[in-house]
């Protein structure tokens, strides 16, 4: 093995797109320093990649059918692996990148971050060093700055805003257990919660009163 391969930081790709997988393995493949283990198109396959390759950096999309890249992280967290999450992603929305940060991932970048960026970004998340593109750096010192929008939404805990945001976009209750890898008796529970923390009588009523209230942006 050449020092260059000794050195190289492995990836794992994940993405439910088979051109954007493509896309970044070619890139790194033409790049050196970089080794690309393997691939996953949502996060439930993307576990399973992890544990059985170990990467050094795990570049995660984040809304994929059949398992989110939030509910992904936390479940790696949760674990204790090792490898570092860089979110790569098209959205930068407080109700995406508060979760995946929370959740744990090393990084946050936006798709149309130029090729030298990203690839500084996965040399930083390897080293454990925290990286976010401007755009999503701007908004979360904004949010930071901002006063919370009220007592419902402190009062909410982080997976409750996750199940709220999840509602919000359509999602079943049985969705919403296989993203977030809960039973569905949890997400009713969890439901519950939200429905009393924010007065609201059912799911419509409580996104509405999250959209009023600032919590799902």
């Amino acid at each position: 093995m050449t020092e260059t391969a000794a050195r190289a930081i492995s990836l794992v790709v994940v993405d439910d797109h088979p051109v954007v997988r493509d896309g970044l393995r070619g890139m790194f493949a033409a790049a050196p320093g970089f080794d690309v283990l393997g691939e996953a198109s949502n996060g439930v396959d993307a576990l399973t990649a992890v544990e059985r390759l170990d990467p050094d950096v795990v570049l995660m999309d984040l809304r994929m059918p059949g398992g989110g890249g939030v509910a992904a992280i936390a479940e790696l967290t949760r674990r204790g692996a090792r490898s570092k999450v860089l979110v790569l992603t098209t959205y930068d929305t407080d109700s995406d990148t508060l979760p995946a940060i929370e959740a744990g991932a090393t990084g946050y970048l936006l798709k149309d971050a130029p090729r030298e960026e990203l690839f500084a970004a996965v040399r930083a998340a390897a080293d454990g060093r925290s990286v976010l593109s401007p755009a999503v750096a701007s908004r979360l010192m904004t949010r930071v700055r901002t006063p919370a929008a009220g007592p419902a939404e402190t009062a909410l805990s982080a997976r409750e805003r996750e199940v709220l945001v999840l509602v919000a976009r359509g999602t079943t209750n049985r969705e919403i257990a296989a993203e977030l890898f809960i039973s569905e008796a949890t997400v009713k529970t969890h439901l519950t919660h939200v429905f009393a923390k924010l007065g609201a009588k059912d799911r419509a009523a409580a996104v509405a009163v999250g959209y009023d209230r600032g919590i799902l942006g």
